[in-house]
């Protein structure tokens, strides 16, 4: 077996361009050994197998493109920043198809991949932004979830249909559609004033301003009266 420590990243670098390269087909680890020049038993002590060598590739992919995101400034408008980073994360899966398709199109029933964790936490600090501004219509939870499996489900639809402009023109009427849902503008007289919209924007900014002023108890009293009025 080869020590050669550059050998991991080799088989990961040939295993991402396999996957580019596919087309959605199936990679096989004797193509990846081939390509990286390694031996089967050096992928295996690295990876473990050939699930354990992909995970690795969707978990160093989604790496670098989530350092690229946080890197953006904000646009100074939450609701302009959720509507950016739709657009981020449809762009990134018609870049990726076959990497994209990998990730979330091989979900186990009641398993969330790993790799996705990162990427929905940034989606949800998005959203209680949105919050904290007063302009979130539900729960950020609900929010959240929502947003996610509509840019996901689009950007699936985006790439087993090859990107056509019409599906495109779809995508961004679906994603103003979701966030019609979800937030207010802000223009009307009393939206963000509403009571839904205050009580969501209060739990959103709790944060650590209770932990010094209110008990365990008190502080899930008060969620769950917030919860209330905002349903």
């Amino acid at each position: 077996m080869t020590g050669d420590v550059g050998a991991r990243e080799r088989i990961l670098r040939a295993a991402a361009e396999l996957l580019a390269e596919s087309g959605g087909a199936h990679v096989s680890t004797r193509a990846v050994c081939a390509a990286a020049g390694v031996g089967a038993p050096t992928l295996y002590h690295y990876f473990g197998d050939r699930d354990g060598l992909f995970e690795a590739v969707v978990e160093h992919g989604m790496a670098e493109y989530l350092a690229a995101k946080g890197a953006a400034p904000s646009t100074g408008d939450p609701v302009g920043d959720l509507r950016r980073g739709w657009d981020s994360h449809v762009g990134f899966g018609l870049a990726n198809p076959a990497f994209y398709a990998l990730i979330y199109g091989s979900t186990r029933p009641g398993r969330r991949p790993g790799a996705t964790a990162e990427a929905y936490r940034m989606l949800l600090d998005l959203v209680e932004a949105v919050a904290r501004a007063g302009r979130l219509t539900v729960p950020a939870e609900t929010a959240a979830a929502m947003i996610h499996a509509a840019s996901a489900g689009v950007t699936l639809h985006l790439i087993a249909g090859g990107g056509e402009q019409l599906d495109l023109d779809m995508a961004a009427r679906t994603r103003e559609a979701v966030l019609a849902a979800v937030t207010t503008t802000g223009a009307g007289p009393g939206e963000v004033s509403s009571l839904a919209a205050q009580a969501i924007a209060l739990e959103a900014g709790l944060g650590s301003a209770e932990a010094g002023r209110l008990t365990a108890a008190e502080a899930a009293m008060l969620r769950e009266w917030l919860r209330r009025l905002a349903a």
